[in-house]
């Protein structure tokens, strides 16, 4: 399988390859970014590790070297300050958003080849690309609240003691302020997790403020996250090239789960070879399913306005 990761001089693309790379499940790398010398140096770099892990084929291209990718991973965009929203990006990141969509055209494409969107607005950017390539839904996927939930697994298990791998509790909506924490279902080894000791109502809420908060926590600390997203994008990749049909909480464009429609949004969604397979609409408390149709509408005011635009 041959992935192309744009924007992979940067940060989080350069992150996404090496996880790619460690997992050594795709036989083609290729790198590509607008600063020419920052992506062929991280290309080479990776490339130098290739006889010790991986294997793969791994080097800076072009679009027209992309054109019979399985997988294009978008990356590239602008970052997001401290204190701005990932909503606010949006008037900064649409325009070079659209250039790279044009990009992908101009050179061509296959038709069964998969789009996945990481750049912020991610949910916003997933229904412009659908929209702008004509793909079928499926085919289109925002990396969503995969980031925050992982990040909300970790936490809860850092804070609770507990071994992340087996805490079991997702994030859904958007990727940002009005994102949803659907503590109905959450678990820990198979058992319910608001019975572990110390996981509190007050504790609930810390804890997904914490996470909620962590990307720009990230961000003053550290300058941008780049190791966790860079796992959870190989996690959506490996999904897809070894049709492992999980469900994931990937942003896709929505066919009528709790009622939406129109709109890119993180819904729990079976992933395999051929991209998003389908929704898996389960049974939600009534104040999450209140919050995920809330997000859904802030979603869809803040994408008619880019169409206006």
């Amino acid at each position: 399988m041959k992935v192309t990761i744009i924007g992979g001089g940067g940060r989080v693309g350069s992150n996404a390859a090496f996880a790619l790379q460690c997992a050594g499940l795709v036989s083609e790398i290729q790198l590509l970014d607008a600063n020419a010398d920052l992506v062929e140096g991280e290309a080479l770099d990776l490339l130098h590790g290739s006889a010790t892990i991986g294997g793969q084929t791994i080097y800076a291209g072009d679009y027209a070297r992309a054109k019979d990718s399985d997988i294009f991973v978008i990356t590239a965009g602008l970052r997001r300050k401290p204190d701005e929203s990932r909503l606010d990006l949006i008037n900064r990141n649409v325009a070079l958003f659209s250039q790279i969509l044009g990009s992908i055209q101009t050179a061509g494409f296959r038709k069964d080849a998969i789009i996945f969107v990481v750049s912020n607005p991610v949910d916003i950017l997933t229904q412009l690309a659908a929209a702008k390539l004509g793909l079928p839904w499926p085919q289109v996927i925002g990396l969503g609240t995969m980031l925050d939930t992982s990040r909300f697994r970790s936490l809860i298990a850092s804070a609770l003691k507990l071994s992340p791998t087996q805490v079991e509790a997702v994030i859904l909506g958007e990727h940002g302020d009005s994102m949803v924490p659907i503590w109905s279902s959450a678990t820990y080894a198979g058992l319910p997790l608001d019975k572990v000791p110390g996981c509190t109502a007050a504790f609930q809420t810390q804890v997904f403020e914490r996470a909620k908060g962590s990307g720009a926590e990230v961000i003053r600390r550290k300058g941008g996250a780049g190791w966790a997203v860079g796992v959870t994008i190989a996690e959506v990749v490996h999904a897809i090239a070894l049709n492992r049909r999980v469900v994931l909480p990937v942003s896709t464009l929505q066919q009528g789960a709790y009622g939406l429609r129109n709109v890119a949004i993180s819904v729990p969604t079976v992933v395999g070879r051929a991209g998003a397979l389908s929704h898996l609409e389960v049974e939600l408390w009534p104040k999450e399913l209140q919050g995920l149709r809330a997000s859904a509408t802030a979603l869809q005011a803040t994408y008619a306005k880019v169409i206006a635009g």
